[in-house]
């Protein structure tokens, strides 16, 4: 398998956990805390795409014309929009604690570590310059992971 095809497989892990999630009603946070920071998370994706500007999401993990980004949100973590599906996602999540939730919320993440894995590879093939800014750069946490 190519690192496209497994890329492929890991967004529609992705998407099939987080539609899980959504029908069995285990997505949307209870509570102040929960919606904050599924509010942010909301956020942060948002700052994300309009900071990446008019480049399209390529589902296979294509890098992008243009150059590297490095501004906005993307100069504290270098996968922004995947750390916000894992903020809204998980605190959605500790809302309901349901078997079930966990499980599709540990399927998600692993969907979005692929994801990663995959993007970092062809993004660092395409682009030299990104194994720098990936030594100075978190790839989820600001400053911890």
């Amino acid at each position: 398998m190519t690192t496209k095809q497994v890329s492929l497989l890991a967004v529609a892990v992705l998407v099939a956990a987080e539609l899980g999630l959504y029908f069995e009603k285990l997505l949307f946070a209870h509570g102040v805390v929960g919606i904050t920071l599924q509010v942010a998370a909301a956020a942060l994706m948002l700052a994300a795409r309009l900071t990446f500007g008019t480049r399209s999401f390529h589902a296979g993990a294509n890098p992008t014309e243009g150059g590297l980004v490095t501004g906005g949100p993307y100069r504290f973590i270098r996968h922004p929009i995947y750390a916000a599906i894992l903020l809204f996602t998980w605190a959605g999540v500790s809302s309901h604690l349901a078997p079930l939730s966990v499980a599709l919320a540990i399927v998600a993440s692993a969907g979005v570590g692929v994801r990663i894995a995959c993007e970092e590879r062809l993004v660092t093939a395409a682009y030299p310059e990104y194994a720098d800014y990936a030594r100075r750069t978190k790839r989820i946490i600001p400053f911890v992971l």
